[in-house]
């Protein structure tokens, strides 16, 4: 008998969740980890504590922040895993370098909300410190967030619920035509 091999479908792919402070973006990657296979999260938030703790909010800091992201991301799909990124990433150029780096497995998602629902959210204060002047170059307030041009998916999280989001992305991910390999 001949003997079979066992065939590995890789479909890897990058999920960058974009938005202001207060949009979603942490609670949505929470909640469509357990949707995608093999998947770990690059949350902006975790990352200042650690790998990005050395950078402040200037607009260069925060270049560098994306390039640092994306260049994680690419070696954890290199590694096989799903890559779900929760980050302000405020830049388009630098959503746009990531998307260069990443090709056909990056899905850009504009966690779309209006400043002052973000505002009203407030989970961690950020807003009510930026506008008091404590804290400087704060997206939203005295530094500019540019919206996605041609996002791959937009949610609105002000007006929909956190599973109608979850499903909208998953709808795309899964409507992808197939971009794997195959291995043995």
């Amino acid at each position: 008998m001949e003997s079979s091999r066992k065939r590995v479908i890789s479909m890897n792919q990058m999920i960058w969740l974009t938005g202001l402070s207060g949009s979603g973006k942490s609670t949505l990657a929470e909640a469509l980890r357990p949707h995608i296979e093999n998947s770990y999260i690059l949350d902006g938030d975790v990352l200042r504590k650690g790998i990005n703790q050395d950078l402040q909010f200037s607009e260069e800091d925060r270049l560098e922040v994306g390039r640092r992201i994306g260049e994680i991301g690419k070696i954890l799909l290199d590694a096989n895993l799903n890559v779900i990124v929760a980050s302000i990433s405020p830049y388009r150029s630098t959503r746009d370098k990531v998307r260069s780096l990443i090709g056909d497995s990056f899905m850009e998602v504009y966690v779309e909300c209006p400043l002052e629902v973000c505002e009203q959210r407030d989970p961690k204060g950020l807003y009510k410190q930026a506008r008091a002047g404590q804290i400087k170059h704060f997206t939203g307030i005295d530094s500019p967030y540019e919206e996605p041009i041609h996002p791959d998916v937009i949610v609105e999280t002000d007006k929909l619920s956190l599973e109608e989001c979850v499903s909208k992305i998953i709808q795309y991910k899964s409507a992808l035509p197939f971009r794997g390999k195959f291995g043995g």
